[in-house]
């Protein structure tokens, strides 16, 4: 440790982001990056873009981004925020919207970077345990007298865990908290199906916005929309919720989008036939992937993300995840309690995920131990 370091910066426990190894011939399945790339009208745009005006400062309040936002979801553009990345977003949030006297609620087993945001920002937080099954209980953020939350946080889906929350258990929620924000991460919920009323996620609670002005949803273009390289993420909530982001942001970093980054995401929201048809590429190939690691005896969450959550009762994790390894198959292994012996597995491409199964198969299976080892006479 440095002797330079502030007390607070000692005290600190990072968030690990998942490895970026450079293997040959890898498969890298432990990131939840898509397998599909983004549009190519984003890669023109972004080529568009790249021009003598790169001299000069993007525009800060990203305008013209969010009013394509704004009219895609069918709200207006007061009530978007936009930030670099969804971690720069609920970061903002977590300072701005979730610190209070009464503690933050969110669940024990989420998305790590959230106790993170705590120990940055002096937020008193409550770890909400989930049920046997790893699902989200509504009835445990339910006020019980005195005891109240000052600010609620989950991601829906569940991360790692891949469960959803149906969007009516949500409203509960929402609804039995209207004294305190309720923050819900939408990061993978484009992979939980789609319906064909315009451009609504089946799954998602945006459609509650009007209704509870101290419901926030935060979504990435990281995951759904490949773009996990251009950093893009943003809010949608109440234009008093919004307002309260912007003051942050802007006590922070004015400019967190910069030009090329602005002119693609605004490209792949209007590719919206790209987007959706990748989205169905990657839940068709997760359900395979769950019903083949079902047949090799795992038993696999039910997951609505890019990713499935399983485990092998017969197999020890950390084993399993190192012999992928030594197959540069990359997947990701929490040494965390209640989940050290599930892997969290990205849906890759059909043949990227036939490989794994192909290797767990050939590796789980019952070795031979009669079979000689020497010569015999």
């Amino acid at each position: 440790m440095s002797r330079y370091w502030s007390a607070l910066t000692r005290a600190l426990t990072p968030y690990v982001p998942g490895e970026q190894p450079r293997i040959d011939n890898l498969i890298k399945l432990n990131t939840n990056e898509n397998p599909y790339g983004p549009s190519p009208r984003v890669l023109a745009a972004i080529r568009d873009a790249a021009s003598d005006t790169l001299r000069l400062y993007p525009d800060p309040n990203a305008g013209a981004l969010k009013s394509t936002l704004a009219a895609y979801h069918g709200v207006d553009a007061n009530q978007v925020f936009v930030g670099n990345g969804s971690d720069e977003v609920l970061a903002h949030a977590f300072i701005g919207l979730l610190k209070h006297e009464r503690p933050l609620w969110m669940p024990d087993i989420s998305y790590s970077f959230y106790p993170v945001y705590c120990g940055l920002y002096d937020i008193t937080h409550c770890l909400v345990p989930l049920a046997s099954d790893f699902s989200i209980r509504p009835e445990d953020y339910l006020p019980r007298g005195n005891e109240r939350a000052g600010a609620i946080v989950f991601a829906n889906p569940n991360a790692p865990t891949g469960r959803l929350l149906a969007p009516g258990a949500v409203e509960n929620i929402v609804a039995a908290n209207l004294d305190a924000v309720v923050l819900v991460d939408e990061a993978y919920v484009d992979f939980g199906g789609h319906n064909d009323n315009g451009n609504s996620d089946g799954n998602s609670v945006l459609s509650l916005i009007g209704r509870y002005p101290n419901l926030l949803v935060v979504r990435t273009f990281s995951k759904s929309r490949a773009l996990a390289g251009l950093r893009v993420g943003y809010a949608i909530g109440n234009a008093e919720l919004i307002a309260g982001l912007e003051r942050i942001k802007n006590s922070f970093n004015s400019y967190p989008l910069d030009r090329l980054t602005l002119a693609g995401a605004i490209a792949s929201v209007e590719d919206d036939e790209h987007f959706r048809a990748s989205c169905r590429k990657v839940i068709a190939s997760r359900e395979t992937l769950s019903a083949r690691l079902r047949e090799l005896g795992f038993e696999v969450l039910p997951s609505a993300a890019n990713f499935i959550f399983a485990r092998a009762p017969l197999h020890d994790a950390a084993t399993l995840a190192a012999t992928l390894r030594q197959h540069a198959i990359i997947v990701r292994h929490f040494r965390t309690p209640r989940i050290e012996q599930f892997l969290r597995i990205t849906v890759g491409t059909d043949e990227a995920c036939a490989h794994l199964v192909d290797v767990l198969a050939d590796e789980m299976r019952p070795k031979d131990l009669s079979r000689p080892t020497g010569h015999t006479s």
